[in-house]
Parts: structure tokens; sequence; C-alpha cells
């Protein structure tokens, strides 16, 4: 079964995000649990924890499919050491957030090396950081999210990603958010079914099927490999409509959270109605 839904607003709290995702038809969502352009934020309290967790059972969304994000100031593997303890800081509070929700996963960008270190001390820094994060928390699997690749951003060849899998030492709780235009724009196409084949066999060899935890659907305003983050709505950018016809008709993405970044969210529930028509 697909679970497709959207990035929604949890503007005025956490529990606002259940009620704001089944506005648009979701059956899956992704939020911020806190503001994702500030370093701190207050603790959640008791009873927005609960509101949250009666919100989203009343309405039928499962803690699986949910997908929290975390700020985009973190960077796990910052080349400073003040930035990236600051980093390490925020990312264990993120994750003891989600599993104060009793939320699963924790979806996240690895991070950059900003040109002063080597990449490859960039991912087990990034690896490093999880390890930690994962000592302190329980339940919450550190999900990786392909980058696109702009500037020094690491995580967008699939071979970067399985080499921070292969350094964290438990593997049940780290897995992979494959973004559906950041893998197009970092250099794999995806615009027919030959090519969609093509990269998620590598996919298969190199990182693995079993690590896939989630997807985020959006086409491109940008084209192959130009490395360039710019999300378009579905089926208006470079990629086209067979990508998502084909992720739609594939169990590979069955029973996982397909959450739309699209820019327009006006029309997020004509989006979600359209993917599900997909569905032979």
């Amino acid at each position: 079964m697909k679970y497709i839904g959207a990035h929604v607003s949890a503007s005025g709290g956490v529990e606002n995000a259940p009620l704001n995702a089944k506005e648009i038809g979701a059956k899956a969502f992704a939020l911020f649990t806190k503001n994702q352009k500030q370093w701190y934020a207050s603790p959640l309290t008791g009873n927005s924890i609960e509101a949250f967790k009666k919100n989203c059972s009343d309405n039928g969304f499962q803690p699986e499919m949910i997908l929290p994000h975390d700020s985009y100031l973190i960077n796990l593997g910052h080349p400073e050491t003040e930035g990236l303890d600051k980093s390490r800081e925020a990312f264990q509070d993120e994750m003891i957030r989600c599993q104060q929700l009793g939320l699963k996963m924790l979806n996240f960008h690895p991070g950059s090396h900003l040109n002063k270190i080597s990449p490859t001390e960039c991912l087990t820094r990034i690896a490093e950081s999880i390890n930690i994060a994962l000592d302190v928390t329980q339940g919450v699997t550190a999900v990786i999210e392909n980058t696109a690749g702009q500037g020094t951003n690491m995580g967008y060849a699939f071979d970067q990603i399985a080499e921070i899998i292969s350094q964290v030492e438990d593997k049940s709780r780290v897995g992979v958010c494959i973004d559906t235009c950041h893998t197009f724009t970092s250099g794999y196409d995806l615009r027919t079914k030959e090519v969609f084949d093509q990269t998620f066999l590598k996919f298969e060899e190199i990182v693995g099927w079993n690590y896939l935890r989630a997807i985020h659907l959006n086409d491109s305003k940008k084209e192959l490999a130009t490395r360039v983050d710019r999300h378009h709505s579905i089926g208006q950018g470079f990629i086209g409509m067979e990508l998502f016809e084909l992720i739609m008709n594939d169990s590979h993405f069955d029973n996982i959270p397909i959450i739309l970044e699209t820019p327009d969210d006006s029309i997020w529930a004509e989006e979600i109605s359209l993917l599900y028509s997909l569905i032979r």
C-alpha cells in the first residue's frame, strides 16, 4: 500500500501537523518538531505531546508513516569543533523530541565539509555523530537523506551514503530517504523505466533496499547532474511524469512514507490525488 503525504506546517504546535495533513488527504506526513531556522527551542510540553499523539491516532496516522525532519542548521560533518559540537547537541535534542512524540524516524541531511576537511573525514564525522545520537536515544532511526551535492554537501552519491552506514554501529537504527529531485540533479537519471531501473539497481547494489525508509517525491527545476537543489511540482519539471507512475506501481515503495516537498502547497491535495490515480 502507498502512503502519500506532504511536509506540513506545525505552526502553533506539533499537534497541528496531523490535522493539516488530514486536510489534504494525506496518509503520511513530515514535519519539523521545532523551528528549523533556530538552534534552540523550548522543550515539548506534556499537553502538546499528548495532543499530537491523539490527533495522529484519531486521524489514522501511524508513527511509521510520519517523517520528522531536523533543522537545516545542523551539520553533522562540520569541520570545526564548535560547529560540530553544536550540531551534535541539536541533533540529539531532535532525536529525543521524536522519541517523546512516539515517532520512529528522524530524517536529516548528512553534512558538509566546507572545504576545510576531506570528504572522507567528513563522512566519518557524520557517522560518529549518528552513533553518539543513537547511544542516548531509543527506538528512533536516523534516516539519511541523499542530497543534490550542492556546494560541499555530502551524501549525493550512493557510495557516500553506504560509507556512512558502514561506520554506524547499530545498523538496525539507520536508514535512507531518497529524494527524487536530489537524486536526479546529483546525476542519477530517473526519467524513463530503463534509466529508473538502472539507478535503483545501483542503489540496491551499493546501499541496499533494506535501508530504504522513506521517499521525498519532487520534480526538479534544474536539469540532470546540475548539482542544484530546486524542487518543482509533480510533472512540471525536468524529470516528468513517468517517474511518478513508476514509483506508484513499484512494490519497493510500499508501506513507507512518500512525502511531497513540492513548492506549491496550495495544490498538495491535487498532487496526492493525482499520484493515487497513477496506481494501476
